[in-house]
């Protein structure tokens, strides 16, 4: 029997921050997932990644992000064999890029600043019948100092982690606040430690097959949140859980 279920913010939880992304490529005439693979591409060392784990503030962060992305000669082999694990053809790939970045992860955070009703209710579901801890595993900005001009600029006005997003979990794990991120194995375990159960325990929810590869590795069960199909992901959790999760909550129970 499971004891806890773990889910993802970006994507999961809130919309997700690639519908941004991929909006963005098709304003600079991009191949579709140049960016994520450029992103994923620099590895532990690159902006994104160390912005998840609190190690830069957000304007540094904005001109080193810029950059990694404007890196037409990684990121064009980074494309490549993407494209050839997929088995695609590949598109022409662009000589020259200026991402801004600022204005790219402006466009993110707004996208992602959205609950998504399927999952949101299954969570109340889960909270009302009290049976399992409901955890938030998740790479994060929660640490980083952000100007106020800032805050409205990325929909940040209650902050990066606002109270009614903590509200809804029994413990919230952060990327920027414990200094390490998903699909590093040691962040689930210490989610796990953190909550009194072993990796089996667990439910684990998230949208990046990489991220959900570790927790596998780990003894996690898995399910994949794919965009506009959360609510095939909530009938998958009832399934595995035995709850219902899609009938309403009587107003008193909310």
């Amino acid at each position: 029997m499971y004891k806890a279920v773990i889910f993802d913010i970006g994507g999961v939880v809130m919309r997700s921050p690639f519908i941004a992304i991929a909006a963005y490529e098709v304003k600079l005439g991009l191949p579709v997932n140049y960016v994520n693979c450029s992103i994923i591409g620099r590895g532990s060392q690159g902006a994104w990644q160390k912005f998840e784990r609190g190690e830069i503030e957000l304007v540094p962060f904005y001109e080193a992000f810029g950059r990694d992305l404007s890196d037409t000669v990684n990121g064009n082999i980074w494309y490549k064999a993407y494209c050839e694990r997929k088995g695609l053809k590949c598109p022409e790939l662009p000589g020259y890029l200026k991402v801004d970045g600022r204005e790219l992860f402006g466009s993110m955070m707004r996208e992602a600043n959205q609950y998504d009703p399927h999952i949101k209710h299954a969570i109340l579901r889960i909270r009302a019948a009290g049976r399992h801890k409901v955890i938030a595993l998740t790479n994060n900005f929660a640490r980083v100092n952000v100007p106020d001009e800032e805050r409205r600029f990325l929909g940040w006005d209650d902050g990066a982690t606002p109270k009614h997003l903590l509200e809804l979990f029994d413990d919230f794990c952060d990327s920027s606040s414990l200094g390490m991120r998903k699909p590093e194995h040691a962040f689930y375990l210490l989610a796990c430690e953190r909550n009194g159960i072993v990796p089996s325990d667990a439910i684990f929810l998230d949208d990046i097959g990489m991220n959900l590869k570790a927790a596998k590795e780990l003894g996690i069960e898995t399910i994949q949140v794919f965009i506009g199909k959360t609510l095939d992901a909530v009938k998958d959790l009832e399934g595995k859980l035995g709850l219902d999760l899609t009938s309403p909550l009587s107003v008193s129970r909310l």
